[in-house]
């Protein structure tokens, strides 16, 4: 596994150690704001959000005994038992002075859910994981202590942070939430398949129309005409049209992809949407793709079984992508497809973050949880969370570890994410979409997608169909929340 110098960077115990000021310098937006702008957000996109509360000093947790945090959550199975690993280490360390006990939520709806009932009933926990579309939201409701108010107040250093993953949690130059469990979609391969296809398995397609041409070849039939093996087949998600977007530099939303003002509209019903609805029709109409609902657990199981040579996932299915395929077939990965060859833009990070309640909070339970927050995001600790669950380290230092770096050498495929993340600009479009109802938008992508391939709806009535329905929500939103 090779990282590119460029994002190497001198291997340090915890985020805070030096408590250096960020540079102007470090990527976009990730630069130390004014403690008083994180105390009150007066411009762009938050100009009409609940004023934000602020961070307590070190010294909140002196003479409190041990502060008891308690930590929502939505990792459930190896990811949850890394996640109690991680936190039994930290209490260990920090005895007598903090500990973390975790809640499992269920998924990531039900634990914002849980979120959303508890700050009306007053029993909201002390840090909450929250779902990236989570994140117009979670500023909105001013009951959180944005993590760049930490940073301010104690001139931490946070440029080990990778620089497209802090960014979509950024607005306004704040970094709300610390990054946590990151993914990124990457294109697999079945290699086995290709080389009997004759095709070269270390060039898997990068466009939309290369991926076609590849499933004529993979695509099997027996001797009665019926299919064997699809040469393409995943789940429509919405978040893989969201990707689509950020690849063609555009953005899913208005108001600078709610980055400069709050979002009014979701830009659903678009030429490049309606091109890539129409690839999807062609490529089930010929029988080169498998067809799916939105689930993505059917495809991944279609694709390890050997039914789909070729499916779209995040980086974090590579652990079981690779267990599952284990004597069947050996697999590859490559960049996110491009729908056409001449964009230029790059895919968006998924995943959640760790959001520090304040409101009904004490300093010293504001202060401890962000010790345990910024312990999780230390090179040792995101090395660790990496390779035992596959998600994408947010510290470029943990790919330096050697822990990481003897995961990624029995793990080649791995590679390609960071090449993929080393190669994207941050930009607007790149950063995603911050919208208050994005939960919903993503499921009205879904009802699209599932129209035009299911149905053969033409998909620019179902992509403006989508969008229309869109538009009550997300102005019922904006005005509860002031906007």
């Amino acid at each position: 596994m090779r990282t590119q110098a460029r994002h190497r960077s001198p291997r340090t115990g915890r985020i805070s150690t030096s408590l250096r000021r960020v540079t102007a310098g470090v990527a976009l937006g990730l630069a130390a704001a004014s403690t008083a702008a994180c105390g009150a957000a007066t411009t762009g996109a938050s100009s009409a959000t609940t004023q934000q509360l602020t961070a307590p000093p070190a010294s909140a947790l002196d003479g409190k005994g041990e502060v008891q945090v308690t930590f929502w959550h939505a990792m459930g199975g190896k990811n949850g038992e890394a996640l109690q690993r991680l936190t039994d280490q930290f209490n260990q360390r920090n005895q007598g002075r903090i500990k973390v006990t975790l809640q499992y939520k269920n998924n990531y709806d039900d634990t914002l859910s849980a979120y959303k009932t508890a700050l009306n009933s007053g029993q909201a926990p002390d840090l909450v994981q929250v779902y990236d579309i989570g994140t117009r939201f979670m500023i909105d409701s001013g009951s959180t202590v944005p993590v760049q108010s930490f940073v301010d107040v104690d001139k931490a250093d946070i440029s080990d942070i990778q620089p497209n993953i802090a960014g979509y949690y950024t607005v306004d130059n704040t970094l709300y939430s610390m990054p946590f469990n990151t993914s990124m979609p990457l294109l697999y391969i079945n290699r086995t398949a290709f080389v009997e296809a004759g095709l070269d398995p270390d060039k898997p397609p990068r466009t939309l129309d290369e991926i076609t041409a590849a499933a004529r070849k993979l695509t099997v039939r027996d001797a009665n005409g019926n299919i064997t093996r699809y040469g393409f087949g995943t789940a429509l998600y919405g978040w893989f049209v969201e990707q689509w977007t950020a690849l063609a530099g555009q953005e899913f939303c208005d108001q600078g992809n709610g980055r400069d003002g709050r979002a009014t509209k979701v830009n659903l019903a678009t030429d490049e949407h309606v091109k890539q609805l129409e690839w999807w029709q062609r490529m089930t109409e010929e029988g080169l793709a498998l067809k799916f609902n939105s689930d993505t657990a059917e495809s991944d199981n279609a694709f390890t079984s050997g039914k789909t040579a070729m499916t779209l996932e995040s980086t974090g299915s590579l652990g079981g992508f690779l267990a599952n395929a284990e004597g069947k077939f050996e697999v590859g990965t490559g960049f996110y497809p491009k729908a056409d060859a001449s964009h230029g833009g790059g895919p968006i990070i998924g995943g959640a973050s760790l959001w520090i309640v304040g409101k009904g909070k004490d300093d010293a339970h504001k202060r401890a949880a962000w010790e345990f927050t910024r312990f999780l995001a230390t090179p040792d600790a995101q090395a660790t969370w990496h390779t035992a669950t596959g998600y994408f380290p947010i510290s470029k230092s943990a790919l330096d570890t050697d822990l990481d770096k003897q995961w990624r050498a029995q793990r080649p495929q791995f590679d390609t994410a960071i090449k993929q993340l080393e190669s994207t600009a941050l930009t607007k479009a790149t950063q995603g979409c911050a919208l208050g109802v994005m939960p919903q938008a993503r499921k009205a992508e879904e009802s699209a997608m599932q129209a035009a391939v299911h149905q053969g709806t033409d998909p620019r009535q179902a992509l403006q169909d989508a969008e229309k329905s869109l538009d009550s929500a997300i102005k019922d939103y904006n005005q509860s929340v002031g906007g």
